[in-house]
């Protein structure tokens, strides 16, 4: 089962040995920000900027967090708004054939 962003935060956090308070004072955002975003509380998700920094200081992969909280990375925006006719189809296929995109993924990963 996946985890959810606010679980994989967490996770993170308490690993390294971070409090909440000093998590989110390296983000620069309010502690009961942080506790919403780890308990999924948050009525909106993140900005991109915070989901950076919470990768950089959790050491997570950028990319992975942006997308456990539905936003897209700004790179992939712009390709999709240039390809969007294909779109469709190409979400269509991957729910069709996931085990393909998994090994394709797992031989991209060094």
């Amino acid at each position: 089962m996946t985890q959810t962003f606010g679980q994989v935060i967490r996770t993170a956090r308490t690993s390294i040995g971070y409090s909440q308070r000093k998590l989110a004072a390296l983000v620069e955002i309010d502690f009961t920000y942080l506790s919403k975003l780890e308990s999924d509380n948050s009525e909106y998700p993140p900005k991109e900027y915070v989901i950076q920094q919470l990768a950089h200081y959790l050491d997570l992969d950028r990319e992975e967090l942006m997308c456990l909280t539905g936003r897209l990375p700004e790179r992939y925006q712009d390709f999709l708004k240039q390809n969007y006719k294909q779109m469709p189809g190409l979400f269509r296929w991957m729910r069709q054939k996931p085990n393909f995109i998994i090994k394709v993924d797992s031989t991209l990963v060094p």
